[in-house]
């Protein structure tokens, strides 16, 4: 046990205090035994619970879990203050400190007409302050941890921005079809031969890659309708699994195509 004085309210320096002593000697042996790496997941899985309860329009919920997020924020902060790298008070200075030169035009004398402005300004201080000569650096510069569909729309934005774009998006959409024709033969030529299995692999990728594509160009966000194909899926799916009078698996494809055809009215 440890000395601990139970309140009816918490601030943030209890909140911090708290995370302490959970690490402390006396405190929580799960805690003492955590790294980077071994809650590396828990962050990414309380990131999508916030934006859950945010997309269900839950307050309560969001309340819950943005504290769970801050909770991760703390986690590995502490880790970094018992290795004499960084404190948490850092982490609040730091992004206060971006916050204030990022919006020159809310603390210093820059003047801007529209938001629109504002995220050029934005974009070009963030590359001096990463120290991003090019292009290329800032693309490098996306991480490579990101679903792998927002990761290129997010490239693809930055490259655009640089002039290296289509005139229009049906120009992305010709090259996507070529890219679908590549897959085709890619796929064809794997059920016929001994060929490599990467060949699809890598078809595939600039399938979904030029996708990303055409959704940026469109103003599209990809991730937003892959997850509502999703949604339309499931339930067109429900529908065809309830109409059914046996095992999917004992219908033919042809039967499968009308039951899918059925669902849609």
């Amino acid at each position: 046990m440890i000395d601990f004085q139970c309140k009816p309210a918490y601030g943030y320096e209890d909140f911090l205090a708290i995370m302490r002593a959970l690490r402390a000697p006396g405190g929580c042996p799960w805690d003492r035994e955590q790294t980077h790496a071994s809650i590396r997941r828990n962050f990414l899985e309380e990131t999508y619970e916030v934006l859950d309860a945010l997309d269900r329009d839950d307050a309560p919920a969001t309340c819950e879990e943005l504290g769970d997020v801050l909770m991760q924020v703390a986690f590995h902060a502490l880790i970094e203050e018992e290795r004499g790298r960084f404190t948490m008070a850092d982490v609040v200075d730091g992004v206060s400190k971006k916050l204030v030169y990022r919006h020159p035009h809310v603390f210093g004398s820059v003047q801007v007409s529209d938001s629109q402005e504002v995220l050029v300004n934005w974009e070009a201080l963030k590359r001096k302050e990463k120290g991003h000569a090019t292009t290329a650096d800032a693309v490098e510069a996306v991480p490579h941890t990101l679903p792998a569909l927002w990761r290129a729309e997010k490239v693809q934005k930055k490259t655009a921005k640089a002039g290296f774009d289509w005139d229009s998006p049906l120009r992305a959409l010709d090259k996507l079809e070529e890219a679908v024709h590549g897959l085709r033969a890619a796929l064809e030529a794997r059920e016929t031969a001994d060929a490599a299995a990467d060949g699809g692999l890598e078809a595939l990728g600039d399938v979904l890659f030029l996708t990303a594509k055409v959704a940026q160009m469109s103003a599209v966000d990809p991730e937003e309708a892959l997850h509502q194909a999703c949604d339309r899926f499931q339930r067109r799916f429900r529908a065809v699994e309830a109409s059914a009078d046996e095992p999917l698996s004992e219908y033919s494809e042809a039967q499968l195509a009308k039951l899918w055809e059925d669902a849609a009215r």
